[in-house]
Order: C-alpha cells, then sequence, then structure tokens
C-alpha cells in the first residue's frame, strides 16, 4: 500500500512537470515559418544562380549536345530534390506544430 502510494505520488508530480513543460514551450510558429520561407528561398536563388553560371560556362568552352543534355537533365534533378527537401521540410514544421496542439490539449491548456 506504501509504495503504492509513493507511485502514484511520483506519478502526479511528473505529470505536472511534463503539463507545466509543454505551456511553457510557447513557440511563435509564424516567426518559424516565415524564417523557413526566407531561407528556403535563399537556397532555390542560389541554386538557380549556380545553374545560370553552369550554363554560361557552356559558352567558353565546346561541349557536346550529348553532354548539355546531360547537364540539363541533372540540374533538372537537382531542383527536383530542392524542391522535395523544401516541401519535406515544411510539412515537417506543421506536423510539430500540429503534434505540440494536441499535447496541449490532452494536458488542458
Amino acid at each position: 500500500m506504501r509504495n503504492y502510494l509513493i507511485v502514484m505520488v511520483a506519478t502526479m508530480c511528473l505529470g505536472i512537470g511534463l503539463a507545466s513543460t509543454v505551456r511553457a514551450q510557447n513557440v511563435d510558429w509564424r516567426a518559424q515559418r516565415k524564417q523557413l520561407k526566407s531561407q528556403q528561398k535563399l537556397e532555390r536563388n542560389a541554386l538557380k544562380v549556380q545553374q545560370q553560371n553552369r550554363k554560361r560556362s557552356w559558352n567558353a568552352r565546346r561541349t557536346s549536345s550529348a553532354e548539355r543534355a546531360q547537364a540539363n537533365h541533372q540540374m533538372q534533378r537537382e531542383r527536383r530534390d530542392l524542391k522535395r527537401k523544401q516541401k519535406d521540410a515544411m510539412q515537417d514544421m506543421k506536423d510539430r506544430q500540429r503534434s505540440l496542439k494536441e499535447m496541449q490539449r490532452a494536458y488542458g491548456r
């Protein structure tokens, strides 16, 4: 009986502590989303400039059409991968926000 009482008191203390930490995690999601979008925009612009410079370098030297086609396909893959990575990052942020809101509702906030 004594052990049961000790376990219950410890569980209640842990629950109260967890609820207070969940409440303390007030995150400004709008600011995080804005920061993520600006970072992604910089990444897109950097890739765009890099690919433009690669295309300009073709004018300085002779390249076959097969090499150009291969490079164009590679650049398309890079753009697709970047877009997928950015989309996943945004979805991860939304999922974190959703799970935090559910935790806050579960602990009566």
